[in-house]
């Protein structure tokens, strides 16, 4: 561990894993936490709870807004545990001088977003702090769901299993960064930003065998593998022709050296599901609007136990490291 927490410590990658581990799980230390899942099952199985905080720049951006940001992300982790998100809270911290206009407008998106998911706010907390403690706003959201569908866990992942994603990768953390670096784009780029719960409701409608569900956030899909492979003991093989990327994102990729397997999504999940069901989750996926790359990227074998293979068009083999370093900052 660093003696200083640096911005590395907050991009879901290697550094950000040590410090949780390091910091707070050592503390924290239970059951329920160790199982590292997108939210906490509780009481008895019914429940699903999850807490985040956004503190992302840009406010507004293509696609999005922080509020839309807030609501999806805690109502997503809910939904990756086969739940359907119900109460939220909301507590904000408010830099003084912060435009009220310009928070009625943070406060109807979220708003709209809530009724996607048929979830309210029931309890919040506002501060307002002297100008310059804060980036403007920060926004946490705290979610409770009822669990639809039991036994869905990152720990469970074995070879009977293919992994999909739900469409194209990369859109936030390639949007966020254009839009904060003032890049003129003549493509219509745009956030992922997305509530998921009508996409996981239809697969379970359907009892498609899902085994795991992961938004892949900060870190990206990258960060998910690893930590799949990891929790899991097993190694994922993925090809790499068929991850889904976009145009926009890998000319953004090629242009400043990223990979788009490591940018920030917000409406993307990857999905464990047995080899039986996963073309017919391909094919329900599929009928939602942002959903046609839908697609299986990757085999679960025991190749190399806790690792992540990158098979390439070429026929060559890598390593897919968990990332590390500064990637984007202020994503989510």
């Amino acid at each position: 561990m660093n003696k200083t927490v640096t911005l590395a410590c907050g991009n879901g990658g290697e550094e950000n894993n040590e410090l949780i581990s390091s910091v707070f799980y050592k503390a924290f230390k239970n059951e329920i936490l160790e199982k590292s899942e997108d939210a906490a099952i509780i009481h008895g199985g019914a429940l699903a709870f999850s807490t985040d905080s956004f503190t992302v720049s840009p406010l507004f951006f293509p696609g999005a807004d922080i509020g839309k940001l807030a609501v999806c992300g805690t109502c997503n982790d809910l939904a990756m545990m086969g739940a359907q998100p119900k109460y939220l809270t909301c507590s904000v911290i408010i830099e003084e001088g912060f435009e009220t206009r310009e928070l009625e407008r943070i406060v109807r998106s979220m708003k709209q977003e809530l009724a996607i998911n048929g979830a309210i706010v029931v309890s919040g907390d506002t501060k307002v702090v002297p100008r310059g403690s804060v980036d403007k706003i920060f926004i946490n959201t705290s979610g409770i769901g009822e669990v639809l569908k039991k036994g869905i866990s990152s720990n469970n992942i074995s070879e009977d299993d293919l992994i999909l994603v739900n469409r194209d990768i990369g859109c936030h953390g390639a949007t966020i960064f254009a839009a904060r670096e003032g890049i003129e784009m003549s493509s219509p780029l745009k956030s992922d930003c997305e509530s998921l719960f009508p996409q996981v409701k239809a697969l379970l409608d359907a009892e498609i065998k899902i085994t795991a569900m992961r938004d892949a956030t900060r870190g990206g899909v990258s960060a998910v593998l690893n930590e799949w492979a990891k929790q899991s003991n097993v190694c994922i093989e993925v090809e790499e022709e068929k991850i889904p990327v976009s145009d926009e994102v890998k000319g953004i990729c090629e242009m400043l050296g990223f990979e788009a397997a490591a940018l920030a999504n917000e409406g993307t999940f990857v999905l464990a599901v047995k080899k039986e069901d996963a073309h017919r989750a391909i094919e329900i996926l599929k009928t939602f609007e942002n959903c046609s790359r839908a697609t299986i990227i990757a085999n679960v074998t025991d190749a190399h136990l806790k690792k992540v293979i990158l098979n390439s068009s070429w026929g060559t083999k890598r390593f897919l490291d968990t990332p590390s370093g500064e990637l984007l900052p202020r994503i989510c």
